[in-house]
């Protein structure tokens, strides 16, 4: 018996060694077939004979750049954070589980077609030859990467639709009460970053003949990196890769480019249930039946100390989805879009298509649902799409809020078709925006009409990069690459101090002489007066109406208005005179008290630092910083710069807005520049680990290697993964 066992116990060891061995040579073998090509800025170019050769590269080059955002973004999909983290995200990770089933997400992959099964074992492959080539790099938690994880993040931002579930709702309706100790800070949808602007101008109104793209999401910096993909088998394409993810999100190919932009259109929908307990088991009411609730146990296993522990959950799903809270003794379940091998076949195919028809029909599986896309292409196409995924519903029930569950005619009732969405095809005034605005602003006074649309379709609002957008692009002509960097994507207005101002002059006008605020306030009221409304690193007018806005804001935050106002017209018109006078006079305490004067240029204030590459960053006042110019999106600055102080320092440092940027002019051949905050390497002893930043903080583009001999002459090294 001994004898035997012995035998099992070196056959297995023969079988292990034997499939790694075989694994390995996979590996070899896609390495073979690959190239990398770091150019002057350690952009990878990656050349593969397939597809899947490209992929295999192209992840390898992201895991060499910044292995720890590519691994954290995994862990965070696939609902595993509380294992590295502890128990402080036991309900986030509820949150991600809910939907993702490791077993389901197994049988998705094996049902995948095979030339995506293909791209995911290409991509499982390039992770782990990258952990194999360098032993010294100790994962957090994924020592192995399997091809079926590449479907639990399948668009481009990270969590998705499923991050608007709140885990404080899930804690008070799924908690045993061992954790009530457990609370959560809400995302605030209010707060930078306000998204991304995407802009797509004609040729008529371009100095070449040739349609442009402005490609400018807004994220928390460092969230993408610069990446080129090339294969033998028709790929070509540039532009932002989500960490982790093998599509280029945000890019272009040598035939069209495509920005997406988040936005309103209504992808998700909350149901109110009825509910009771029949023979041990819940049930919710749906039209004149009682329906049983899908049971799923959810095991979340998390740090404790040295060790793994684990808690058990009963998670309930009616028909439209999981239960997430409960609310004035409903049960309230949520409906969103879950089809994640043909998101994962959308975002990929699209870097493939060659013109509007293929990509259009590519915008036809209809699973792009957190975002929209503005389109621009060699033909001398333009094109938008508010939304992608839009359910078609009812139009007599309130589809803001929460809806009656078991009233069947709430059901959704199929999708709606692109034609049915805003859709907007070669615009006769020649260019569309999209800022995260009202879509029916997109074209100025040619826009769409909202009395054509249910009102689900766009709920947006309008907003102060959308109407400096309008403003500036109503009356360009003539446009270069640079200038449609310089004097569109980068023109430095904040328009929306223009209502605010003059009724913050006229409020101190009003005030008696006998009040100490009239000759305290004097000067700085007319600094302020007479700015320009343009934010530049000289400018003290921008300190204090920044200082000033956010002091209002908080008071407008405070006060009822309706959802679609106009938030800046509604300060200047429905805030006192007090409460703008008093707001002013904190805005010039707190720039004295921080900054010894209130005659403070913005640039003195507002800081560019990369000195760690912590994925929540470090600032320090003491040690080297750039100035920045350019502002936050909530006033309007279309080159958006989210900054703020942090508890040890009184500057202001940046980390979200403008990351990845690039301009394309699409004609014989593509041009494009771009820009990255910071640089693309995420090793602080890297030199492109800032690179980029003092180009980044004066809005100084660099130009884009995109075919083969300028990538060639470029470059600064050439290798093939692990070699």
């Amino acid at each position: 018996m001994f004898k035997k066992s012995l035998l099992l116990l070196v056959w297995l060891a023969f079988i292990t060694q034997a499939h790694a061995q075989s694994e390995l040579q996979k590996w070899e073998q896609y390495a073979q077939n690959t190239e990398i090509i770091r150019d002057q800025w350690g952009i990878p170019h990656i050349y593969g004979k397939t597809d899947a050769d490209a992929v295999f590269g192209m992840i390898y080059a992201q895991c060499e750049d910044d292995f720890n955002r590519v691994e954290t973004n995994y862990i965070n999909a696939m609902g595993r954070m509380a294992e590295v983290e502890g128990i402080s995200q036991l309900y986030v990770d509820l949150r991600m589980k809910l939907y993702i089933d490791p077993e389901v997400v197994k049988k998705e992959y094996e049902n995948s077609p095979k030339w995506l099964r293909d791209l995911m074992d290409a991509w499982a492959a390039g992770i782990n030859y990258y952990l194999h080539t360098h032993p010294e790099v100790k994962p957090r938690l994924l020592s192995k990467f399997e091809p079926w994880m590449a479907l639990t993040f399948s668009e481009g931002s990270i969590g998705g639709d499923i991050e608007t579930i709140s885990p404080n709702g899930l804690k008070a309706f799924y908690d045993n009460k061992a954790h009530a100790y457990l609370t959560y800070t809400e995302r605030d949808w209010e707060e930078e970053p306000k998204g991304s602007n995407g802009f797509a101008i004609a040729p008529k109104l371009t100095q070449s003949g040739n349609a442009m793209l402005m490609i400018n999401p807004h994220t928390s910096f460092y969230f993408r990196p610069e990446v080129h993909m090339v294969s033998e088998a028709g790929l070509n394409a540039y532009g932002a890769v989500t960490w982790g993810q093998f599509f280029i999100y945000q890019g272009f190919n040598e035939y069209n480019g495509w920005m997406h932009t988040s936005a309103k259109a209504d992808a998700i929908d909350h149901f109110a249930l009825t509910v009771e307990k029949k023979n041990g088991k819940y049930h919710y009411k749906f039209g004149d039946d009682w329906r049983p609730f899908t049971e799923k146990k959810i095991t979340i296993k998390y740090k404790d100390g040295n060790d793994l522990a684990h808690e058990e959950f009963t998670a309930y799903y009616s028909h439209h989805g999981p239960v997430i809270r409960e609310e004035d003794g409903k049960w309230i379940a949520i409906a969103l879009m879950v089809e994640r091998e043909k998101a994962l076949t959308q975002s990929y195919k699209r870097t493939k298509t060659k013109n509007h028809e293929e990509f259009k029909a590519n915008m036809n599986l209809k699973t792009n649902s957190s975002n929209s896309t503005v389109y621009a292409d060699r033909d001398g196409n333009i094109a938008y799409y508010h939304g992608n995924f839009i359910p078609k519903r009812d139009p007599q029930f309130d589809w803001r809020n929460v809806v009656d569950g078991s009233n069947p005619a709430t059901d959704w009732q199929g999708l709606h078709e692109i034609e049915e969405m805003i859709f907007i095809h070669n615009p006769e005034n020649g260019w569309i925006q999209h800022c995260n605005s009202d879509p029916f602003n997109a074209l100025g006074v040619d826009s769409p009409k909202r009395t054509d649309y249910p009102p689900y379709i766009a709920w947006d609002t309008e907003n102060a990069r959308g109407l400096n957008a309008v403003r500036i692009l109503s009356e360009i002509n003539d446009l270069t690459l640079d200038r449609l960097i310089t004097d569109v994507a980068y023109e430095p207005t904040l328009l929306a101090f223009k209502p605010m101002i003059p009724a913050l002059a006229q409020a101190f006008r009003k005030l008696p002489n006998s009040d100490p605020r009239k000759e305290k306030l004097q000067e700085p009221i007319g600094v302020l007066a007479d700015w320009d409304l343009k934010t530049g690193i000289h400018s003290v007018g921008t300190s204090l109406a920044v200082f000033w806005g956010n002091q209002l804001m908080a008071e407008g935050r405070r006060m009822d208005r309706a959802w679609d106002t106009y938030i800046f017209d509604f300060l200047a018109t429905e805030t006192s005179d007090e409460q703008k006078l008093t707001a002013f006079e904190k805005a010039v305490e707190k720039l004295t008290e921080d900054f010894g004067t209130w005659n403070t240029p913005w640039g003195e204030i507002n800081r560019f630092q990369r000195v760690t590459n912590d994925i929540q960053g470090k600032f320090y006042d003491e040690l080297p910083s750039l100035p920045v110019g350019y502002n936050s999106s909530l006033w309007g600055s279309l080159a958006a710069y989210g900054s703020r102080a942090y508890p040890n320092t009184k500057k202001w440092y940046g980390n979200v807005g403008n990351s990845f940027v690039a301009a394309v002019e699409f004609g014989e051949k593509v041009k494009a520049k771009s820009l990255l905050a910071g640089g693309q390497s995420g090793n602080p002893f890297s030199p492109h680990f800032v690179d980029q930043a003092e180009m980044y903080s004066k809005g100084v583009f660099k130009e884009v290697s995109y075919y083969r001999e300028d990538v060639l002459n470029n470059a600064r090294a050439i290798y093939k993964p692990g070699f």
